[in-house]
Formats: C-alpha cells, structure tokens, sequence
C-alpha cells in the first residue's frame, strides 16, 4: 500500500510592505510553502481558498487594521495560528492581540533566526486549549493557560513585550523569573497536562512589578526538593545528580535564581501559590 504523502506546510504573509514579503520567502523557502498578500481583502480572500497552516500578519494594512483581520479571522471560526508581525508595539495593540488569541507577537525590525525559531515552533507544536484572557488591562492582565511548555514561552513572549518600555536591566531577569516560576507551575503543579490551567495575575504600578502565579497542583514542601539546588545541601552539584538520576531536565537552579532577582517572593501555605514583586527604582 502507498504511503499517503505528508501535505507541505503553508505560510501566509498579509503586509504591505514588499521587502517583508523577500524576507519570509527567502528564510522559509526549504521548508514550507510561502503565499503574499499586499491587503487585508486579499489575505481573507487567500485564506477563505488556501489550505494554509500559519498566517503571518501586519497590523498597518491599507485597508483594513489587522486587528479587524483577527477578529473577523475568529467570527468566520477559519483555524489557523497567527502571528502579529508589526512595528506596532503599544499595550493597546498586544492586548488586543492575545485577547484574540494571537499565537505570537513578532516586533519588527526581527531576525532572521527569531523569525525561523518561531515559524517552526507555530508549525510543530501541536493544537492545545486555548489561552484564557480574563483581564486584558496594561496594569492589570490575567489570564488561564493550559499546562503546557509552548504556553509558557508564549506568555513569556508577551510579558516582555509589554514590558519594553522599562529598561533591559529591569526587565531581562524579570522575565527569566517569571519564565522559571510560570514553568515550575506548569510541570511540577499542572504534570504538563494541556487539561489542567494555570492562573497568571501580571500587575504594574509606576512603582511596582507584581506576578501571581496559582498552579492546580496539591501544592509542596521545598525540604523535599532535592533536585533544587537551594535545598540539596551539596548544591547545585548534588541537585544535577538528582536531576540526572530521575530523568529531569537540567536546571535546579531555578529557585535561587528566582529569590535572587525577587524583591519580595511570598508563597501560600500549600505552596501553590506564589506571588512574585519586584520594585521599579527611580521612580519620579
């Protein structure tokens, strides 16, 4: 019996801007197949007729703004991932987009390594439940994701986005902690199982940087943490053996690093919980 033969992925861009149409196709021509599209009609039009798997989309359309796309592409119930690809970084604009769902935001100017890292990702990873947007407010979003590794780095993204407007002393160790606290939730509280959810609360004050972070997990003690290097009394190389020797992944590291960074770090008393603060100096 003959093999079926395996569809070839497809992208398609909608941008007008026809030097960001080279690039994609230049970047992705060995491994999918690419569509452009200059307009917003025409990108509805193409996806209405294509098989396509991922659209890459531009906010400042000359027809119609790309955050109408996206909500018309979620009215017409079309399954695709998207990802936002724009100069147009205000909260306004990235709010918008993960309350639509948005798989991704890419800022532009980009790389071509960050555009091939995440086109591979959005086509590889499998189809998930959908993230929850429960407060989509610059000082206040909340959201509940399924447990999964891809979530994490998704909602890291977006943290940092909206975060980019504070320094890159602030704000890089800030989001690793928040990458390792979030992905602590997903793996230890939530086992990786798409069916369960993690509440994330990210609050900003001028003065202020607070993430609260509740896994659905009967919650821990940290003295039966051995494969954390700031409980294993041989450090972080009796950690690494630990890790070694029951099949997990490298790290441990974790929760010194988070302590570290943290001006204030305050668990629950199961220990599901936690609430992450870091202070914004110089305020005026």
């Amino acid at each position: 019996m003959a093999a079926v033969p395996v569809r070839e992925k497809a992208v398609l861009v909608v941008d007008d801007d026809s030097s960001i149409h080279d690039l994609v196709c230049h970047t992705l021509r060995k491994d999918v197949r690419v569509a452009a599209c200059s307009t917003a009609t025409e990108g509805l039009a193409a996806l209405a007729s294509g098989n396509f798997d991922l659209l890459l989309l531009d906010l400042g359309l000359p027809d119609i703004h790309g955050l109408e796309v996206l909500a018309r592409i979620r009215r017409l119930g079309i399954p695709i991932r998207v990802v936002v690809v724009t100069a147009d970084d205000t909260p306004e604009s990235l709010l918008r987009a993960i309350r639509e769902n948005t798989y991704e935001y890419l800022r532009k100017p980009f790389t071509t390594d960050q555009l091939n890292e995440l086109v591979h990702r959005a086509l590889v990873t499998r189809p998930e439940p959908e993230i929850k947007v429960l407060s989509a407010k610059h000082e206040w979003l909340e959201l509940s994701i399924p447990c999964t590794r891809d979530s994490v780095e998704r909602i890291e993204h977006f943290v940092r986005q909206l975060g980019s407007d504070l320094s890159l002393d602030l704000m890089e160790p800030v989001a690793e902690a928040f990458r390792e606290l979030l992905m602590n939730a997903v793996e230890w509280g939530g086992g990786l199982d798409p069916e369960r959810r993690v509440r994330i609360s990210c609050l900003r004050t001028p003065h202020m940087l607070l993430y609260r972070i509740a896994d659905p997990g009967p919650g821990f003690k940290f003295e039966g943490l051995m494969h954390s290097a700031a409980v294993n009394p041989d450090g972080a190389l009796g950690s690494t053996a630990v890790r070694e020797g029951k099949g997990i992944r490298p790290g441990g590291l974790g929760v010194l690093m988070v302590r570290a960074i943290a001006d204030d770090l305050i668990y629950n008393e199961a220990q599901n919980e936690v609430v992450f603060v870091k202070y914004i100096r110089n305020c005026s």
